[in-house]
């Protein structure tokens, strides 16, 4: 039952996010395409996901995956053509599938004709498109700032003799989003995708897209002394997104969701409060940065538990107050396999896979599945070098060289924090390259016995769980509208966590380590127990405990139990 019908769709929606690439190739060619996406539409209608995201598949170089995109209305021909496209999306909402796309207008590739005019000459009428300055007197670039992945942020074109700014790959040139011009030409972008029906976007690393004018050295006032303070949530990003909406979102009924870099909570419920009319829910990331030890992501190191419930139980509760919006995720196509990174890929694969699951789907936003991540896909562990495909993984194996690391460290930390682990083939069966593809895949599989064949056989598997969350989602008001409390704050290995609304709570408990630990229901909740009607309502064990009030959990246990008023 919904209580507030009148409420926006993406609400009580699961997201399923596909990464094309790695889908299903349906041609030999070694890479996924657009009708691999067609072909699985009926799973992901299966699993219980009323929406699909795709990463980029315009046109593109391919240098960044196609987040470094050449032509935003063209799609890539190694995924398929136009006609491809809309035959998906059109077989996706004959099933009640919505389909968002993935948007990069932050930066275009080098190679889009907007960049390649703006190089020509400094009169070019385009060279305003893109953040060229002049060289220091000295010839060195006009900042500090240092790109996203490795080395200055600046890149010297011997044509003119000025720099251009990259905040990410040297081939991805920053729009200058100052200029009337640019914001109207993005614009016109994302009406073409709308009125070919599309359902909304994902914008990649928007909350970059206005620098501060000055353009200032960084000289050290930042943690990470790469220059973020003038552009994370920059001047005029709120204005930006404000006239986005107002010229483009407004005019549809889309679903908004922006993937917001090193940002903080009151920002994003700026972004997301459904009065500012900017976007409809924000990603961040600082609960995936709790194993980085000082900050550093190409380290190894145990994940931090308590920052872990500290960061997520901060965001569920600020949000809420604010009237803001989450996107809840622990995977994408950036992110390591979260069951490989906080649970047990091993001894207690299937049970720690589980647990993640009911941990991030029973809070407050909008739930997001990345691609293998209902069958419990796990880091492939490569052990050369030369299986990499990734950029940044590449680019930092070279800096961890340089810096006197042997290829086995750094080796053994690509294994752990490469951007590659959420990239390798989706596992469709137990068959040559998991059933991906006939021909010789772009990046090898992981070599295990996962996959969605077997998954579907057992009515105890990952997947199984998966759907039925995505199920108690539309049957329960108090996942979507509840209030959030976190419980047992100091206890070092469980994360437990109350939803309420007025006639309804929700008692989810998650253990996240292996062995034992005891529970004891907080006194807070003993009353509540004792008056109000009670039912377990999700367990990844098979047996449940005969009362809630106190019980010992089993390894990565996850309890869920469901009180309503008499």
């Amino acid at each position: 039952m919904n209580q507030q019908s009148n409420e926006p769709w993406w609400k009580k929606a699961v997201v399923y996010q596909i990464y094309p690439k790695s889908f299903l190739d349906t041609t030999g060619s070694g890479t996924g395409d657009i009708n691999g996406v067609t072909k699985k539409l009926d799973y992901i209608k299966e699993l219980g996901a009323d929406c699909i995201w795709l990463t980029p598949m315009y046109e593109s170089p391919q240098h960044d995956n196609g987040y470094d995109i050449s032509n935003y209305t063209k799609i890539h021909d190694m995924y398929g053509t136009m006609t491809d496209f809309e035959r998906m999306l059109k077989e996706a909402h004959e099933r009640g599938i919505r389909v968002i796309m993935d948007l990069a207008v932050n930066h275009t590739s080098i190679f889009h004709e907007w960049f390649q005019a703006s190089r020509e000459s400094k009169d070019n009428p385009y060279r305003d498109y893109y953040i060229w300055k002049e060289p220091k007197a000295d010839g060195s670039p006009p900042n500090d700032w240092q790109s996203k992945f490795g080395g200055p942020a600046w890149e010297l074109d011997e044509v003119t003799g000025d720099y251009y700014l990259h905040l990410y790959d040297v081939t991805q040139a920053d729009l200058n989003w100052e200029k009337d011009e640019v914001r109207r030409q993005v614009y016109d972008i994302m009406h073409f995708w709308f009125e070919k029906g599309i359902d909304g976007f994902r914008l990649d690393v928007i909350n970059n897209i206005s620098k501060d004018q000055r353009f200032l050295d960084d000289a050290g006032q930042s943690v990470q002394g790469d220059g973020r303070m003038y552009y994370t949530d920059g001047p005029r990003i709120h204005e930006f997104l404000h006239e986005m909406n107002q010229e483009v979102f407004s005019k549809y009924d889309s679903m908004t969701v922006g993937e917001m870099s090193s940002t903080n909570i009151a920002d994003c419920i700026r972004y997301t409060r459904p009065d500012r009319q900017e976007l409809d829910m924000t990603f961040n990331f600082h609960h995936l940065k709790v194993d980085y030890p000082n900050g550093e992501k190409w380290a190894i190191a145990p994940f931090d538990f308590q920052e872990l419930k500290s960061i997520l139980s901060e965001w569920q509760t600020k949000m809420h107050e604010g009237g803001g919006w989450n996107a809840l995720f622990w995977c994408n196509h950036d992110q390591p396999r979260i069951v490989s990174r906080y649970g047990d890929d091993d001894t207690y694969h299937q049970q720690s896979a589980k647990m993640l699951a009911t941990t991030i789907h029973l809070m407050q936003g909008t739930p997001y599945i990345y691609q293998g991540e209902e069958i419990g896909m796990k880091n492939p562990r490569f052990e050369d070098i030369s299986s990499y495909r990734d950029i940044e993984s590449l680019n930092m194996y070279e800096v961890m060289l340089e810096k006197g690391k042997s290829k086995e460290e750094a080796l053994a930390i690509l294994q752990v924090k490469s951007r590659d682990n959420a990239r390798t083939p989706m596992q469709w069966t137990s068959e040559k390259n998991a059933g991906f593809s006939t021909g010789t895949p772009w990046i090898e599989p992981a070599h295990n016995d996962i996959s969605v064949e077997a998954a579907l056989k057992d009515r105890t598997s990952i997947f199984y769980h998966y759907q039925a969350l995505c199920r108690l989602r539309k049957e329960l008001d108090v996942i979507t509208y509840g209030s959030f409390s976190l419980l047992l704050a100091e206890d070092p290995k469980i994360f437990a966590y109350v939803r309420e609304s007025k006639d309804e709570k929700l008692l989810v408990i998650n253990h996240f380590y292996p062995g034992e630990a005891d529970f004891t229901l907080p006194d807070e909740l003993v009353q509540a127990v004792d008056e109000m009607e009670g039912q377990f309502l999700l367990s990844n064990y098979e047996d449940v405990p005969a009362h809630i009030k106190g019980f010992t959990l089993r390894p990565y246990e996850s309890i869920v139990y469901h009180l309503t008023k008499r």
